[in-house]
């Protein structure tokens, strides 16, 4: 009952929050005629999700917003975007985490209408790996084509692989070790010593759909020109928005936010496409996957 009573009280907060004249008014001025959807199908979502009752009433608004900027929807099962819980111990609050789904990364390249083959990535099983050069990156694969038999050999890495419209491609590629060792440089609650912080981690939960998302991520942040849209997603991937929806903090990174200047830099280096990234330095992480 006290737990109820708890999971109640947090909907209410945040019904009195989204419903507050001041929320409405920013809600209108951002959204438009597309807010009287946005609080339906938020004040739903968090209706029927008891552990988002439990976060900051305007850290769940910001991050349903960065999803419908994004024009993703929140819907787990589709696997574009989530709003994930974030307990954190240094506050003594629970957060709402915005976080980029696999096929959300897919997504949008494809809108960006410059890759021949849509960035993919794949794991990589015991034997399938023929060589990698350490100079080029290139990978050479030999792929078992049985299902079942493939199925039981141990994961050795993760791989991604593009191609754009101008013939270049890229192969990206991390050994299991590598996914691992990001894993516990980037991620708090991964390399948490305490038992139960870590098992509520993503990479715990699943780690084979989070290294996925990584190596997919890297590989365009690293070496895909990057749409305005593609980049935004990337900085705000696992952030906590606290005061906008443009407003990033990492509260499951230690370290300074650095790869999305990297992932700039590389964008100015494609100026023969039509929607490439310029401006000021953000002080924002594109690697930091929880990446």
């Amino acid at each position: 009952m006290a737990e109820q009573k708890k999971q109640e009280s947090g909907l209410q907060k945040f019904n009195r929050a989204i419903t507050n004249p001041k929320t409405q008014e920013y809600l209108t001025s951002v959204l438009g005629e597309r807010k009287g959807s946005f609080v339906n199908n938020l004040t739903a979502l968090v209706a029927n999700n008891s552990t988002l009752q439990a976060c900051e009433p305007y850290t769940i608004m910001f991050a349903a917003m960065k999803a419908t900027a994004l024009n993703m929807p929140l819907d787990n099962s589709l696997g574009f975007a989530y709003v994930i819980p974030y307990k954190d111990n240094k506050r003594k609050v629970t957060l709402a985490q915005f976080q980029i789904g696999y096929k959300g990364y897919k997504q949008l390249a494809l809108r960006t209408n410059q890759f021949a083959v849509i960035p993919n990535a794949t794991d990589i099983r015991e034997g399938e790996l023929v060589s990698r050069s350490r100079l080029t990156g290139e990978c050479v694969f030999k792929f078992i084509e049985n299902d079942e038999q493939r199925n039981k050999l141990p994961v050795i890495g993760y791989c991604s692989y593009f191609r754009l419209l101008n013939g270049a491609s890229s192969t990206y590629y991390m050994t299991k070790d590598e996914m691992e060792a990001h894993a516990k440089r980037y991620s708090q609650s991964y390399r948490s010593t305490n038992e139960y912080v870590r098992k509520m981690s993503p990479w715990t939960q699943d780690f084979n759909s989070m290294a996925l998302k990584t190596v997919l991520k890297l590989n365009l942040s690293k070496n895909a020109p990057l749409s305005i849209e593609i980049l935004d997603a990337i900085n705000a991937d696992q952030a906590v928005m606290m005061k906008s929806e443009t407003d990033y903090e990492y509260v499951d990174n230690e370290e300074s936010m650095y790869d999305a200047q990297k992932a700039m830099e590389v964008a100015e280096t494609f100026s023969d496409f039509d929607e490439i990234v310029n401006g000021d330095e953000k002080n924002d992480e594109s690697e930091k996957d929880e990446k």
